[in-house]
Formats: structure tokens, C-alpha cells, sequence
């Protein structure tokens, strides 16, 4: 969230609370430590509830709940119960998630449960200002507009992350929504709602300006980009993988509009993603704003706090790990191409039952240079602090030698309040080189595979950069934090762009999503691609076949097609659902 509008939310905050003392009877005053509802019919109270809703965001909006659990990254949903990551540092820390790892998806989940919760949370919160707005006549037009097309841009965003987790989910718009009854929101699971999905975005595209003045909110051309991704999600069977070529020919215009409007490049350097000195650049089309100070760190991104190396200066807590799989993903040919169809076929070397003082011969075969953007792996300078090596992991024998790295700050972001694993390194949730892919998926689907072939190089140029390779840095011996950065690679960086004519339909298919693989991993996306394409039982399948012979807890792991695409409704939810003697929710019946 946007320092400036955490703020502002503050503020109002305050302003709320210093409502009249001067009452005619106690009996009339409202309950203290909590907000006069009629208090909040106000500009600025309206304008307090939108920023609340965009609170939601960050995964920290609920008392009392840990903000992995609902944490917009989906670190726990999207990378662990992939091929991406493990959940990492131990056997007993977390053991829900080790669940979620071996998709043996419970409806008593408590990270699913609380996943739920924070996003109807969230739903709520966009349907009480639009209903609110609606009795503020002081509101300027053009204001309303705007702050209705603000809300329903989130509550789009809340229903979309619902949507991809559970198969069948109710939307609850403000015309159902009562602030004043707890019955109103009690209906069932039983439609399609990405029609009403699409609608909001559409309302947002229409109501949203250009460009914004502060940028932690929505432009017209974010509620355009989320409107396509709501139809690529719907541009594949989940049980056939056979496309939806009708559903494709929606999205392709929208985004043709987003490139054509020059508004967003690529950055010039991979890395410039995934550090505090370059957000909301070039390539950002929404970002979650995040900030801390040395005052407080409610607006960090907290979501993430356990996904930091084992090691001084973070200390904790050693999750997500990245798999053996994904590191071997970006090895490249001789000639600087993905290897599609064998790349797991013998393993990067690494560290595996090293100390940090043991001798270690690294790996000198070629390989993208995304890979060191992506993972710390042994020898290799992770951000700037210092050189990765085992004593980074908690305990390898359990999920390996490697770490996370994408997300978290570098040294000048960190340590600013408490917990230093807090910082204000944004989540870049939709950026420019997603809608590049996009349209490259939607081209091979659609035989133009040449267009989809120069999308593609446009992302592989990029990361051809050597201005963005990772450093070969030597340790000091003044201390484990000293280290000397040289003016060469840290590794054999081979990559190229795909020169020859892409002539065949299923190696374009595969060369396209294994980029978006490469692209994108270690964000949180790649078990919805997964779902999305209808291929999850047969990668994730072929995954723990290999991958329980390093991980022995993987062993028995099953993904069981047609049911752990999605997961579970949480059984508290169902559980309050009920009305008039009976639940309103339904449980998706792969999972009764």
C-alpha cells in the first residue's frame, strides 16, 4: 500500500473517532473502540472505507490471522503446491502447509480457511463504500465515478483470487451485501461468476482514468490487463487442456490494446522487478504497494515474512524453498534455448550435504541467467548482502540448498522497523511481460505462431542483457558478510532468442508456457497456469516422480486429476453458511 494512502487512512482513522462526546443520554452512544457506520457517511469517511478495502490487499486487514494465509503473492498456493518450490525449513514448522505441498487438500485447513476469509473480507469492504457512497450526495460526480470504479476493480480482483481457488464460489455484490445484516451475504455456490468478474473490470476500465496521481491505485489500463487474465483463465478446458478458442479471440484485442497504447516496456533489466530502487516502473501495470518506516510496519509485506533465508540478517524462517526442478528448468542448449522436453534430466549441481567451509566445484554448464534473479544457490551473491551458501538453510536434508530470492529487499530496504524481514518491496502482480505471453498463448492457439514466436524473443532479448546478469562475487575474509564483486558473470550465462520459424503448434505451445514458467517463477502463478492449461495432473504427477527420490517426505504424493485442480470450501465457511436450517454453500463434490 501506498505510504501516502496509509496515511491518509490514518488520519481518517482519527478524524472518525473524534466524533461528538456531547450526548443527549448514554444510552445513545455508540460502543467504544469501534466506528459510528452514519460517522463514515462523509467524503472523506468514503474515502477512508476505499482505502480500507485496499488494505485487504496486502493480507494483514484481519485481526488475529497470519498474513500468509491470505497474502495476494500465494506463495503457499500457487508455489508450493507446484513444481516451483517446497514449502522449506523444516519438518514441524507449519505443518499445514506440508499438506498443501502433497496436495492433500482438508476443508479444515486453516491456511484455506484463512484464505477465504480475507478475500469475502476484502469483498465486503468494496461492497460497504459503494453502498456507503450511495448516501453521500456531497460527492462530487466525477469523484463517484471514479471511487466506484476503484471499488469494483477490487472487488473484481477479490472474486478473481477466489475463483481460482475454489471451483465454485458465490459473488456478492453491493445489492446483496447488507453492513446491518449478517444474513444477507448467505447465498449459495451455485453459478458461473466469472460473467460478473468480467463485468467489473469492464466498469472499472470505463470509470478509471489513464494514468493515476497516486500510485497504489488502479488505472484504466490495470482493469483492462485483469479483464484479459480473467479470460485466459477461462481459455482452456481444466479437464481436456483443449483450448477455448472463443473465450482466446476476447482477450487478444485487450491485450493488443495494452501494447498498443505505449504506455508500458519492458524494463531494461530483469531484476528491476523485484527491487525496492525500481518499483512501479516502465513495466508495472498494477503493483501491491507496500511500506515500512522505522515507526511502523502494518503496510510491509509481511505475507512473505517467513520466506527469508536462514542466516543473519534475517534469521526465519528458511519457507519456499525453490525445487530442484525449477532450478533445472533454466538450463539452456549449447545454442542458448530452453531445453523443453529433457531438462530434468540430471540435476544443477548443488550444495546438497555440504557445510559452508566444505570445497565446492560449481556448476559450469550453461544456463539463463533468470536463474540467479530467482534463486540463492550456492557461490552466487545473494542481493547485496552476502554470498549463499548452506548455512542460509535451515535444515537441507529436509527441502534442499536453495532459496527464495525475488522478493526480498535488498540491504537499503532492510531493517527499517522490528522484524527485518518486513520491508516495502513491492509485489508486482501485473506487469507488462505477462501481457506479452499472453498474447503469444493466444496467438498459437489461434495458428498465428510467428507473432507468438517475436512476443516470446521480445522477453528472451531482456534477459540477454548482461547488464542484468548477476556478478561473480569472491569472499572476504574479514568477515561472512564481506565479499568483492567482479567485473564478470557469476555463472556460464548462455541465452538466445528462437531464430528459426516456429512451424508446429505443440512446440510452440511448450516453448511459450515453459518461458512463462522461467519468466515468472517464484511469484506465485504457477499452479493457476498449471490449472488454467488443464495439464496440473500430468507436470505435477511427472514432478514428484523424480522429485521423492531427493525429498523422500514427497514420496506417495498423488495429484489427483479433477479434484485437486481446485481446493476445498473451507468447512467453517459452509459450516456459517447456514440458513433457515440449512447451508447456503455447497461443497465441491470432488472433495465430499
Amino acid at each position: 500500500m501506498n505510504s501516502r494512502l496509509v496515511k491518509y487512512m490514518l488520519s481518517v482513522g482519527l478524524a472518525i473517532g473524534i466524533v461528538s462526546a456531547c450526548k443527549d443520554s448514554f444510552l445513545s452512544r455508540d460502543p467504544q473502540g469501534q466506528y459510528s457506520p452514519t460517522a463514515l457517511k462523509t467524503p472523506s469517511g468514503v474515502e477512508g472505507l476505499l482505502v480500507g478495502a485496499y488494505a485487504m490487499i496486502d493480507g494483514q486487514g484481519l485481526d488475529g490471522q497470519d498474513p500468509w494465509n491470505n497474502d495476494i503473492q500465494s506463495w503457499v498456493f500457487g508455489g508450493i503446491a507446484s513444481d516451483d518450490s517446497y514449502k522449506g525449513t523444516d519438518a514441524g514448522d507449519q505443518p499445514e502447509e506440508s499438506f498443501i505441498e502433497k496436495w492433500d487438500f482438508q476443508p479444515t485447513n486453516n491456511h484455506i480457511k484463512n484464505k477465504w476469509r480475507g478475500l469475502y473480507k476484502g469483498i465486503a469492504r468494496t461492497n460497504d463504500v459503494i453502498n456507503t457512497l450511495a448516501e453521500v450526495p456531497e460527492v462530487a460526480d466525477a469523484r463517484r465515478k471514479q471511487i466506484i470504479a476503484e471499488a469494483r476493480f477490487l472487488r473484481g480482483l477479490f472474486h478473481f483470487e477466489a475463483k481460482k481457488m475454489w471451483k465454485t464460489v458465490p459473488y456478492i455484490d453491493e445489492t446483496i451485501y447488507k453492513l446491518d445484516d449478517l444474513e444477507s451475504t448467505k447465498i449459495p455456490n451455485d453459478k458461473d461468476i466469472w460473467p460478473m468478474i468480467e463485468a467489473d473490470f469492464k466498469a472499472a476500465s470505463e470509470g478509471l482514468p489513464e494514468a493515476q496521481s497516486q500510485v497504489g491505485r488502479p488505472t484504466k489500463w490495470a482493469a483492462l490487463a485483469f479483464l484479459a487474465k480473467a479470460y485466459m483463465y477461462q481459455g482452456w478446458n481444466i479437464s481436456t487442456g483443449a483450448a477455448n478458442v472463443a473465450v482466446l479471440q476476447k482477450a487478444k484485442p485487450i491485450l493488443e490494446q495494452i501494447i498498443a497504447s505505449g504506455k508500458f516496456s519492458l524494463a531494461p533489466k530483469f531484476e528491476d522487478n523485484f527491487l525496492i530502487a525500481t518499483r512501479n516502473n516502465a513495466e508495472s501495470i498494477f503493483e501491491i504497494q507496500y511500506a515500512v518506516s522505522s515507526a511502523s510496519g502494518d503496510a510491509a509485506d509481511a505475507g512473505v515474512g517467513l520466506a527469508h533465508p536462514y542466516i543473519d540478517p534475517w534469521g526465519c524462517c528458511g519457507f519456499y524453498q525453490p525445487s530442484q526442478n525449477l532450478v533445472n528448468a533454466f538450463k539452456t542448449t549449447a545454442t542458448g534455448l530452453p531445453m523443453l522436453d529433457n531438462f530434468n534430466d540430471s540435476d544443477v549441481k548443488n550444495d546438497q550435504g555440504l557445510k559452508y567451509s566444505d570445497p565446492f566445484e560449481p556448476y559450469t554448464g550453461t544456463l539463463d541467467p533468470r536463474l540467479d534473479q530467482t534463486v540463492g544457490r550456492r557461490g552466487i551473491l545473494f542481493k547485496d548482502f552476502k554470498i549463499h551458501g548452506s548455512d542460509f538453510i535451515r535444515d537441507q536434508t529436509y527441502a534442499g540448498p536453495y532459496s527464495p530470492k525475488k522478493h526480498i529487499s535488498e540491504k537499503a530496504g532492510f531493517g527499517i522497523n522490528g522484524w527485518g524481514n518486513l520491508s516495502s518491496n513491492n509485489y508486482r502482480i501485473m506487469r507488462y511481460g505477462m501481457i506479452l505471453l499472453w498474447l503469444a498463448e493466444c496467438d498459437v492457439e489461434l495458428g498465428n505462431l510467428e507473432n507468438a514466436r517475436k512476443l516470446v524473443n521480445q522477453i528472451r532479448a531482456r534477459a540477454a542483457n548482461p547488464a542484468g546478469f548477476v556478478k561473480k562475487a569472491v569472499q572476504g575474509s574479514k568477515s561472512r558478510d564481506d565479499y568483492t564483486v567482479m567485473n564478470e558473470p557469476a555463472a556460464n550465462y548462455v541465452i538466445k532468442t528462437y531464430d528459426q520459424a516456429w512451424t508446429d503448434a505443440a512446440t510452440a505451445r511448450k516453448a511459450v508456457r515453459f518461458e512463462s514458467r522461467l519468466e515468472f517463477a517464484m511469484e506465485g502463478h504457477r499452479f493457476f497456469d498449471l490449472q488454467r492449461w488443464g495439464i496440473a495432473a500430468e507436470v505435477l504427477n511427472a514432478y514428484v516422480a523424480v522429485e521423492a527420490n531427493k525429498r523422500v517426505y514427497k514420496k506417495g504424493a498423488v495429484f489427483t486429476k479433477g479434484k485437486n485442480e481446485f481446493f476445498p470450501i473451507p468447512q467453517e465457511a459452509i459450516d456459517r453458511s447456514y440458513k433457515a436450517g440449512a447451508a447456503t454453500l455447497t461443497q465441491d463434490p470432488a472433495y465430499k
